[in-house]
């Protein structure tokens, strides 16, 4: 909270959003009560103001097992005064219903735009997806896996081969 106050304190609350994945469980970082925490940050937070707070739903185990628990957030976006934007491993349909359920004002789609530079126009379409390829995240190459997957083919509405 020190450091959030110090960077709203220099570039004012409009400027700052923040990203907690209170029930991540990756190199043996855990939490014995991640709804309490995760309550305990966004009240917090609200103090300050600040313009979103993003958060990770536990919905991915790890890169093959996803886990079904849409409603773990809810607390959290209730209790969050500004823009709360969900993450983990949503889909086109997941999101919606997301929006739709007030579950998030935003949902955030990391490797899926990753893979997809031209997501929303995929997503209005409702087009096919280019798979994303985990082996190819976090490499040093400055061009493999970041900038080479295809856009749509303008004249099929299909994926450019």
């Amino acid at each position: 909270m020190e450091v959030v106050e110090a960077v709203v304190d220099e570039i004012g609350a409009e400027r700052v959003g923040i990203r907690l994945s209170p029930f991540a469980e990756y190199a043996e970082c855990a939490d014995s009560d991640p709804k309490q925490l995760g309550l305990y940050m966004v009240n917090a937070l609200n103090k300050y103001d600040i313009v979103y707070c993003h958060m990770v739903e536990p919905r991915i185990r790890n890169a093959a097992q996803r886990v079904e628990c849409p409603h773990s957030l809810v607390p959290m976006r209730k209790a969050f005064n500004g823009t709360f934007i969900a993450a983990g491993g949503y889909d086109r349909e997941d999101g919606i219903k997301s929006i739709s359920e007030n579950r998030a004002d935003l949902v955030a789609y990391g490797r899926w735009f990753l893979a997809n530079p031209d997501l929303p126009k995929r997503f209005a379409l409702n087009a096919p997806l280019n798979q994303y390829h985990r082996e190819t995240f976090y490499v040093s190459d400055p061009v493999l896996g970041y900038s080479d997957y295809p856009f749509l083919d303008e004249e099929s509405n299909g994926v450019a081969s």
